[in-house]
This record gives C-alpha cells, structure tokens and sequence, in this order.
C-alpha cells in the first residue's frame, strides 16, 4: 500500500505493507540512518522518533500507525528550541562515547524538555530509563539534559 509520510517537514511516498516497523521505512526506504536499530522489542531505545512530539520506539510501530502523523528524526530534531539545546548541551558534557544509542537518547531527552523545561532529577530519570546506554554515560546525559534546560530558564541557546 502506498503511504505519504510527513518526515522531518518533507512528504515522501512509501510503497510498503502496513504492518512494516517504522524503523526501515525511515532506514531502508526514505534513508534517512541517523535512528538506530537496537533490539527490536522496544527495550533499548536507540530507535526512539518522535510522532507529533511524542518520543516512541520506531521498531515497533506498524508504518500504518505512523502515516497520519508528524514524524521527526535526529536528523531534523536541532531545528526545534528544545532539540537545539539538548545538541549544544551534548556537547558541552561531552555525552557521547561510542555515540551508538545517542540519536535515541537525544530524541527522548527532547521530547522531555519539550513537555518539561525544568525536570527535577525523577523526571528525568523517569523518561530516560527506557533508553540503554552501554557504555554507561548516564551521569553525562543527567548533566547535559540539566545544562539544557538551565539554558532555556535563562534564555540562552535561542
């Protein structure tokens, strides 16, 4: 069936059976690789898009669900106010080691400071738990989710 995705602000027309994971749509099809596959049960989070905002596991929602929706990937979330800061801020703490899960990360640390700009240390540990990191950054990706949002009670990073 062909489906007209909203991905990153740009249409595209996909020719692909309804009940294929977002996740190689986005991949294989459109080509955009910045979401990563990690486990494909929705444990990991390395796959995590945001649909109209909300953070979720693209290997697992069926493209038919994903159709209706605004779909934004790593690649195109810096153009938002949120996405921007937590980048920069990713930076500053320099978060990244091998970087294999940070796409997923970064996507659910946006869509948190999109819903909460001031996340105490529950929130965020609340909405990053579904996100693994092998490597064990976790202490840098607290830091850096609090440098952003310090950044954004102070006005900075606009």
């Amino acid at each position: 069936m062909t489906y007209v995705l909203n991905v990153n602000g740009t249409s595209h027309s996909v020719d692909v059976d309804g009940d294929i994971p977002l996740l190689w749509v986005l991949r294989d099809v459109i080509g955009l690789t910045g979401t990563k596959f990690g486990c494909g049960i929705a444990m990991c989070g390395a796959c995590t898009v945001h649909l109209d905002g909300q953070a979720v596991r693209s290997c697992v929602t069926p493209i038919a669900d994903a159709a209706s929706a605004a779909i934004t990937t790593v690649e195109a979330v810096g153009a938002t106010e949120a996405g921007a800061r937590i980048q920069q801020a990713w930076l500053a703490e320099e978060v990244v080691q091998c970087g294999y899960c940070q796409s997923g990360q970064i996507m659910s640390a946006t869509a948190l400071l999109a819903a909460n700009p001031a996340p105490t240390d529950a929130d965020i540990d609340a909405v990053m738990a579904g996100n693994i990191c092998r490597c064990g950054t976790y202490p840098r990706i607290r830091a850096a989710i609090k440098r952003a949002a310090g950044a954004a009670a102070t006005g900075e990073g606009h």
